[in-house]
């Protein structure tokens, strides 16, 4: 890791503690069902929400993942995070808890878009490891419109709760939304940006859910941190390794549910897969 130009005090051996292992970390996201009161709600039962979550965690599970992240990613179009309804942060704690129990496999809460506060307030109730915020510092234009960065709000939140142990993974240039009102500044300062406001790891992601960025992109991230490296959109089997041999650790989805549609349930056998070709085998 590059240790120059140190500007933060976000714990760099966040993905040791959490997962055991400090590179080459794989976590599967779960992409809750729609839940109440968001347009896409089919009515089903809390059980049957529940059960749905829980049959991906499995697959994801004995497919040899690391960790999970619980994310209500059903919930489209997003809410920014001052219309988070107070039922999404209630079913997706009951979610998160049922999965970490059942799993025992670490986990991180993402709750779309931006909404940090619910996702430490779920993370608090669940024993979850870290959140995912993904835009921390600075702001930008989003799918959901004018995003401002969580950092300051987060941080005294958590505080608030006394849970200083649950880390924070911060994307950096985030995908899904347009960079303009940054654009005089370089692509490493955002970075540092998301470094100086304490977050505990750096994310990197292409433009879109599935979108993979380029090896040169996250080198020039990786140049930028000393913090550990994720990246959060686009991998597959095929390229895991070479994404794994710049960054630390992957975020995956989309290429392992059936026929790689973000929607569908997890295939298992497609987990295993990516796991050997993660742990240096032929994928």
């Amino acid at each position: 890791m590059n240790t120059q130009n140190v500007v933060g005090r976000g714990s760099t051996d966040c993905l040791e503690q959490i997962f055991g292992r400090a590179r080459g970390v794989v976590i599967g996201v779960i992409h809750c069902p729609a839940f109440p009161g968001a347009p896409r709600y089919d009515g089903r039962t809390s059980d049957a929400l529940y059960e749905t979550a829980l049959a991906d965690a499995r697959a994801y599970a004995q497919g040899g993942v690391d960790g999970l992240i619980v994310e209500n990613h059903g919930d489209v179009p997003f809410s920014k995070p001052g219309d988070i309804g107070h039922e999404t942060s209630a079913f997706m704690a009951v979610t998160a808890d049922r999965i970490a129990r059942e799993t025992g496999l670490p986990i991180g809460i993402n709750v779309l878009a931006n909404a940090s506060i619910p996702a430490l307030a779920i993370a608090a109730a669940s024993n979850a490891a870290f959140v995912r915020v993904n835009q921390w510092a600075n702001a930008y234009i989003a799918n959901e419109g004018f995003i401002e960065g969580e950092a300051a709000r987060a941080l005294r939140y958590r505080a608030q709760l006394r849970v200083d142990g649950i880390r924070v993974f911060a994307d950096a240039h985030v995908k899904h939304g347009a960079h303009a009102i940054v654009a005089d500044r370089a692509l490493e300062e955002l970075v540092r940006d998301v470094e100086f406001f304490d977050a505990d790891a750096i994310i990197a992601t292409g433009q879109r859910t599935g979108d993979a960025a380029s090896v040169d992109y996250l080198r020039q991230i990786r140049a930028a941190t000393h913090l550990p490296l994720l990246v959060g959109s686009g991998c597959t089997q095929h390229n895991v390794a070479e994404i794994l041999s710049v960054v630390d650790a992957v975020i995956v989805a989309s290429s392992l549910k059936v026929g790689g549609v973000w929607w569908n349930p997890v295939d298992e056998a497609k987990v295993r897969e990516f796991m050997r070709a993660a742990r240096g085998g032929t994928p």
